[in-house]
């Protein structure tokens, strides 16, 4: 049976939301993120400030730069996540082959209805549009591959400063013909290194790969080289995933200034640790492998990890390993600009205690953190807070006698 797949993207997703929470926005340059004095990025940004050259993952200050007037509005999480969920509701009401991929694009499989996938791509469309007014691009294929691409096209294709709502279909027996005359770096796996290895063997178009002996790409580039030879062709079997694993917990901070203080380097750690800590048993889970990201002053980025012999939820523990981590590769004065820490490498939460453990201590260790995030998740995140994330008052030079 031919599959029929639709890939749906939320238009300026974030931006969408913002106006519906204040219409006078409709029609300006605005984007969403944080302040450029604080080294906001840009998270959406609308398709007026886009006429300006505004992009997602830019710098604040570099949009206001290219768009003087560009309007900033700060994060509105809450009523993005509740507007997203009925995105959902709408998508698993129509079938229950849903893939979510993030908080606004998913993949359907629609092949079990009888109806044309593009005739369902326009009344899927129209319901998205009309009962929560919001604007969507689909893309229709016969498989995951190509309804991507198919989006990414038709959302390319569209001008002016307003959202493209574009719907791309690509007919069953058409998938290499759609491809070849595309760049190669509209293809899944082509990344720029594997770009630049490509053209110098003078392949610049899908088309270009398709025609290129798969042998030779194998054995260049190894199984990476034959996905790319499948894809190239327009082949992919992937399902649509029902269920999405999480792969990791992790939380970042960039400062506002770079920082070379340890103090406050570990200060903040210690923040992330507990803050990785508690989303973990939010989710039940736990995890062996500890690491942290720093970025430099140079924007270079350095990432460590290290292996625990237990999975764990517990703060303590995911300091410790991330505090050994920390003092192994900063060196003592150089200044940091971002600082991560995260978990992964999920196993069950509740396992087995070891034999020489200590269980009295670990489960009391247990109770008390279960009592902080009670509390946390009643009064706030600051009703509780640890004396060694809090600044230390300075001392007061004793004053002469007059």
């Amino acid at each position: 049976m031919t599959r029929k797949i639709l890939h749906l993207d939320l238009d300026a997703f974030f931006c969408a939301v913002e106006i519906q929470l204040n219409p006078a926005l409709d029609g300006k340059p605005f984007a969403v993120g944080g302040r450029p004095e604080e080294r906001g990025v840009v998270a959406s940004c609308s398709y007026p400030a886009r006429q300006f050259g505004v992009r997602s993952a830019m710098p604040m200050s570099k949009a206001v730069r290219l768009c003087p007037e560009l309007i900033i509005v700060p994060h509105s999480f809450p009523a993005y996540h509740e507007a997203s969920g009925k995105v959902m509701d709408i998508l698993n009401n129509l079938t229950p082959s849903v893939e979510q991929i993030s908080i606004d694009e998913a993949f359907l499989d629609v092949s079990l209805l009888a109806e044309d996938p593009g005739a369902i791509a326009h009344r899927l469309q129209a319901a998205i549009n009309d009962q929560l007014n919001l604007p969507c691009s689909l893309g229709v294929a016969t498989n995951k591959l190509l309804a991507k691409i198919a989006n990414n096209i038709g959302k390319g294709a569209a001008r002016g400063g307003h959202p493209p709502n574009a719907i791309q279909i690509v007919p069953p027996g058409q998938e290499a013909a759609f491809l070849a005359p595309l760049p190669i770096t509209q293809l899944w796996g082509v990344g720029p290194r594997t770009a630049e290895r490509l053209e110098a063997l003078g392949m610049h178009t899908i088309g270009d790969i398709a025609r290129w002996p798969q042998e030779d790409l194998a054995r260049r580039f190894g199984k990476h080289g034959e996905a790319i030879a499948l894809h190239a062709r327009g082949l992919d079997d992937r399902p649509v995933e029902v269920t999405h694993e999480i792969k990791s917990i992790s939380q970042e901070t960039t400062f506002t200034h770079d920082v070379s203080d340890a103090q406050l380097l570990r200060r903040t750690l210690r923040a992330l640790a507990d803050g990785v800590g508690r989303r973990l048993r939010q989710s039940a889970l736990t995890g062996k492998t500890v690491h942290i990201k720093l970025r430099w002053d140079d924007f270079t980025t350095l990432t460590r990890q290290i292996t625990l012999d237990h999975p764990t939820d517990q703060d303590d523990e995911i300091y410790a390993a991330a505090l050994r981590l920390f003092d192994q590769h900063w060196p003592p004065g150089r200044a940091v600009r971002l600082l991560g820490v995260g978990v992964s490498g999920f196993e069950e939460p509740h396992r087995q205690l070891g034999l020489w453990e200590d269980t009295g201590s670990r489960a009391e260790q247990r109770r008390l953190q279960a009592t902080l995030d009670s509390l946390r998740d009643r009064f706030g995140d600051s009703a509780i807070q640890r004396g060694s994330t809090l600044r230390k008052p300075r001392k007061r030079r004793p004053q002469r006698p007059t």
